[in-house]
């Protein structure tokens, strides 16, 4: 076994701990593994991405399923019309310069790093049950079909898409919305491989290692889930994917603007962060110490 092949393997069960703790990021871990670790063609990581992420998934729903956290008419629902949109998407990506896919894959994740970093406002208490309404089936199908092109286009934006919109269409807790969007997940990751498999081979020795190494850390992060904290498992999961979508975009982009993007990208980090901490006042960059005195005294 060469060194290679074992940190991929390493970096492998890191996919699964993110499924099972955050109900998202497989695909923005695995496509970039297998590009620049294992030496997968652009489209051919994404394939692989689909097929890890998909059976690893579909082994996580189990563990949140015995915790009661999986709610199957919603995902099921979701997941057809996901189905659809990532066949197409599949398709469609079969046929797209693998170099094109890389960016928009790191523009994705660029877009959800910031999503994670900004959190999600909390409409109730801690204590409180969020309430369950009726889904509009018609916004769920129409969410569940976008969100299943982009996932079959790039292999990407899965989870930390699906999760929200589970969370505002339906009100689910959180624990139950990432449950829930792992069933999401994994149909439609089968539907976006399938529209891959018309045009594209695999390497199934290093797919399934892969896939194996993954489940071994989503079983543990299903354990994890609820143990962590979130926030700061999020925000730190944030930087990291922020920092991953920046170097491929530095790695697709010609040599003599390479240097160029790594410091308008660190500019606007700093900007970002500097306008935080100076003219917002719930800031997460200062706001650690802030959250003792911010808890309501009891009436």
């Amino acid at each position: 076994m060469t060194i290679t092949l074992v940190l991929v393997l390493a970096l492998s069960v890191v996919i699964g701990l993110s499924l099972g703790v955050l109900g998202g990021g497989g695909s923005i871990l695995t496509v970039p593994i297998l590009v620049y670790v294992a030496g997968f063609e652009a489209k051919e990581a994404i394939a692989a991405s689909l097929f890890v992420v998909g059976v690893t998934s579909a082994v996580s729903v189990f563990s949140h399923a015995r915790g009661g956290r999986v709610m199957w008419r919603t995902g099921l629902i979701f997941g057809a019309a996901g189905m659809a949109g990532a066949f197409v998407g599949g398709l469609l990506g079969g046929h797209i310069p693998g170099q094109i896919l890389l960016i928009a894959f790191a523009v994705m994740m660029v877009a959800t790093s910031v999503a994670m970093l900004r959190g999600r406002k909390k409409k109730s208490d801690d204590g409180a049950a969020p309430v369950r309404h009726e889904l509009p089936l018609g916004r769920v199908l129409l969410d569940g079909a976008v969100v299943g092109l982009v996932t079959g286009l790039v292999g990407a934006g899965g989870g930390f898409l699906v999760v929200p919109a589970l969370a505002l269409l339906g009100g689910l807790p959180m624990s139950i919305a990432v449950g829930t969007s792992l069933v999401v997940i994994a149909m439609k990751s089968f539907a976006g491989l399938a529209g891959y498999l018309t045009t594209v081979q695999l390497d199934w020795g290093i797919t399934l290692g892969v896939t194996a190494a993954a489940i071994v850390g989503t079983l543990a992060g299903s354990k994890l889930a609820g143990r962590i904290p979130e926030a700061a498992l999020r925000k730190a999961f944030g930087w990291f994917v922020l920092a991953m979508g920046t170097f491929v975009l530095i790695q697709q982009a010609p040599a003599d603007m390479r240097w160029f993007i790594a410091a308008a990208v660190a500019a606007l980090t700093a900007a970002t962060a500097g306008i935080c901490w100076f003219f917002i006042s719930s800031c997460p960059l200062r706001n650690r110490s802030g959250r003792r005195s911010n808890i309501p005294s009891p009436a």
